[in-house]
């Protein structure tokens, strides 16, 4: 039986590998680079595949999934909307996806801290999604 901090770790790392999902699904089409779209295809690519190994965890434990939040999901959706009025889309795009995994990284290391007796196994999925966040955010800076 997993330990509560499992379980809230674990639900941490869903909720913020969907906001990775939805905020690159926000600006894929939006670009006008083709090897930024690539960029942004393949990071969405893996965070879908993480996202699945969180999935197939939560239903392991007999839990269910967690969304992230209303509010970080409006706010992130005004951002994006806001900053790609003003045009340079490829330019605003990686310096919104940069924010984002930066965001990320440190939401993620907050809770892994938050809760320490999880299981390792999903301290190592949380790893995992702080090094996809960080080798994205490197991947974007020749576009910033």
């Amino acid at each position: 039986m997993p330990t509560e901090d499992t379980i809230k770790l674990l639900k941490e790392c869903d909720a913020g590998c969907k906001m990775g999902i939805d905020s690159i699904n926000q600006v894929i089409d939006k670009t006008d680079n083709k090897k930024l779209y690539s960029i942004l295809e393949k990071y969405l690519k893996d965070h879908k595949k993480l996202q699945n190994k969180i999935s197939d965890k939560l239903n392991e434990f007999g839990d269910s999934e967690k969304q992230p939040s209303s509010l970080a999901k409006t706010m992130s959706y005004l951002k994006i909307n806001f900053k790609l009025i003003k045009g340079e889309h490829d330019k605003e795009i990686a310096d919104l996806m940069t924010d984002g995994c930066n965001m990320g990284i440190k939401s993620i290391h907050r809770y892994m801290n938050q809760y320490p007796a999880a299981l390792e196994s999903i301290k190592s999925l949380c790893n995992d999604l702080s090094e996809l966040e960080e080798n994205f955010a490197k991947d974007l800076r020749v576009y910033l």
